[in-house]
């Protein structure tokens, strides 16, 4: 599984999501290949899964069963819910 997280300038916020994202699968116990990007760069076949803050997420050229929209990209916690929530559907 490929897990992509996008911000808007594709720089710290999205690496900070990224770091977020590794820890909580690492939690999780799901094994996959996470990366940052910018939100001008993503195309739909780059990964499974894109994640992404509420305010680009309307602005994504992907399809939104491959999204999950996070309200805080710093809360581990948030991640863990919603890729639990993810996983679990």
């Amino acid at each position: 599984m490929k897990i992509m997280a996008v911000c808007g300038s594709g720089l710290g916020s999205s690496f900070m999501m990224e770091l977020n994202i590794k820890k909580a699968l690492a939690k999780l116990n799901i094994e996959a290949e996470v990366n940052h990007t910018d939100l001008a760069s993503v195309m739909p076949e780059d990964a499974d899964l894109f994640v992404m803050a509420k305010d680009i997420a309307a602005s994504s050229s992907v399809p939104p069963e491959k999204i999950v929209v996070v309200k805080n990209i710093v809360s581990v916690a948030e991640f863990e819910e919603k890729l639990t929530a993810y996983f679990n559907r």
